[in-house]
């Protein structure tokens, strides 16, 4: 229960700092609406004649790029936050374990971004629904890419944010960490993109392939970050 209590005081505490940061709260606005706009104007421009082509195609695994990047900036800011605003050595030097202070941090980035995954996609759908042409929402809501952002949206998130996490302990600035975290996430939002246009085929082999690979990249993102988590380091290196 005490380690829960920790992990969660470091959770509502990189709430408070997201709050503080211009970057963060960008990234939380601009990446979704990247995604929803062009999508959506597409859409709605399209002739119900078009319905017939959406049924072959998986358009909405694109937005599955969200939780790929807004999870990298938030989680970025994660140690170089603490250091910009001079906090790092005491964090560091509390009882807090660093396995308390890594759930602690990754719940705060991963939440909201689901949060957001998941709401944008709603919200797509729905003005899909309510005002593209006739033909054109059944067309292009299929249930494998529902399940397929039900599923795939936790696991990149999970990964995006050990990459931004190991970026941050690495960084002193937090707006060069946030561009590095976002360039190093873009070979997930790349092949979501392949599948999206077609390039890469949309079958349950590459789906159970990508799941896959991302499961064990969030176990070994994991061990690597807690690694670089390391007390004497991050403290020597802010002084």
């Amino acid at each position: 229960m005490k380690k829960l209590r920790r992990a969660r005081a470091v959770f509502f505490k990189e709430l408070r700092d997201y709050k503080r940061n211009g970057n963060v709260i960008y990234a939380m606005v601009i990446f979704p609406l990247i995604f929803l706009i062009q999508p959506i104007v597409e859409l709605l421009t399209v002739s119900s004649g078009a319905s017939h082509v959406l049924r072959h195609e998986h358009s909405l695994v694109y937005m599955l790029a969200i939780p790929a990047l807004v999870p990298a900036v938030l989680a970025s800011y994660a140690v170089v936050g603490e250091r910009l605003q001079g906090t790092l050595e005491p964090v560091l030097t509390t009882p807090v374990t660093r396995e308390e202070l890594l759930l602690g941090k990754a719940l705060a980035a991963l939440i909201p971004t689901v949060v957001v995954s998941y709401g944008v996609f709603g919200l797509f759908i729905a003005v899909v629904e309510l005002f593209a042409h006739p033909g054109i929402a059944p067309a292009l809501v299929q249930w494998p890419d529902l399940l397929a952002q039900l599923i795939f949206t936790p696991l990149l998130a999970v990964w995006a944010i050990w990459v931004g996490m190991a970026v941050s302990t690495r960084c002193s600035d937090p707006r060069t960490a946030g561009q590095l975290a976002v360039f190093a996430t873009l070979p997930a939002v790349a092949v979501t993109s392949l599948i999206a246009f077609g390039v890469i085929p949309a079958k349950l082999q590459v789906a159970l392939g990508f799941g896959i690979g991302l499961a064990v990249l969030d176990r070994v993102g994991l061990r690597v970050v807690s690694a670089m988590f390391d007390r004497e380091r991050l403290v020597s290196s802010t002084r």
